[in-house]
C-alpha cells in the first residue's frame, strides 16, 4: 500500500504529464514547485517512486509515469473527483470548497465503497470543475477543450472547466456568474496585454490573460 504522500505525487505527475502538458513527462523543478516543495525533497520521493517501479526516472531527467504507476495516478484521480461530484452535488458544498476535502477522502482504501459512489451519483463523467473522472477501468474522456484566450472577438463558447482550482480563482469565477455550460461571447481583446472583454448573461466583463488561459471552452 502507497502512503499518502506517494499517491500525491502520482497524482500530480499524472495531472502534469497528461492534463497540463499532453507530453507524458515532467521536470523535477516544475514537480518541486506543483507541490510546493523543494527540489532535492521531490528528488527524494522520485527516487522512492522509481525503486517501486512507479516512474521511469534518471537524476537531472524526465520523469514518466510506468503503467503500474499511471494505473494508481488514475485510481486516486478517481477517488478524489468522485467525492468532489458527491460532496458538490449531493452535500452542498460549494465548487471552491470540494477540493479540500476531497485531498483526505481520496485516500481511502475501499474499491467496494467507490463503485458504489460511483453507481450512485450514475456514474458521472466530469467533476465540479469539469474534469473528467476516470471509470473503473482507468480509461479517461480525451479532451478536445481549448482556452477563452483563443477565442477571436466575435467569437461564441461556452465554459466547460477550469484550469486553475485554487480558492481565489474559483471565487473569482463565481463572482462573475461563471458556470459550467454558461455561455460566454467575447466582445474584443486588447493587443497589448491581452485583456478582453467577455459578455456574460448580457453583463460585461474585462478579465485578463491570465484569467482567460484559464477558462476552457468549447
Amino acid at each position: 500500500m502507497l502512503s499518502y504522500t506517494e499517491e500525491n505525487y502520482l497524482k500530480a505527475l499524472f495531472h502534469l504529464t497528461y492534463e497540463i502538458e499532453h507530453s507524458n513527462e515532467a521536470g523535477t523543478n516544475q514537480l518541486a514547485s506543483y507541490m510546493g516543495v523543494k527540489p532535492a525533497t521531490a528528488t527524494d520521493m522520485l527516487r522512492k517512486l522509481k525503486e517501486k517501479g512507479l516512474i521511469d526516472y534518471e537524476k537531472y531527467g524526465k520523469i514518466t509515469l510506468s503503467d503500474d504507476g499511471r494505473g494508481h495516478a488514475l485510481e486516486v484521480l478517481r477517488k478524489h473527483r468522485l467525492w468532489e461530484t458527491f460532496l458538490f452535488q449531493k452535500l452542498d458544498f460549494t465548487w471552491d470548497e470540494v477540493h479540500e476535502v476531497a485531498e483526505q477522502l481520496e485516500h481511502i482504501h475501499s474499491p467496494k465503497l467507490i463503485d458504489k459512489l460511483d453507481k450512485f451519483l450514475g456514474f458521472p463523467e466530469y467533476d465540479p470543475h469539469g474534469d473528467a473522472i476516470p471509470d473503473a477501468q482507468g480509461n479517461l474522456k480525451p479532451s478536445f477543450r481549448k482556452s477563452l484566450a483563443e477565442v477571436e472577438p466575435g467569437g461564441q463558447c461556452k465554459m466547460v472547466a477550469v484550469r486553475d482550482n485554487t480558492v481565489a480563482f474559483l471565487q473569482y469565477v463565481s463572482q462573475l456568474n461563471l458556470k459550467i455550460d454558461t455561455p460566454i461571447k467575447v466582445l474584443s481583446r486588447q493587443s497589448y496585454d491581452g485583456t478582453i472583454e467577455i459578455l456574460i448573461d448580457n453583463q460585461l466583463n474585462t478579465v485578463s490573460q491570465k484569467f482567460a488561459e484559464n477558462i476552457m471552452i468549447v
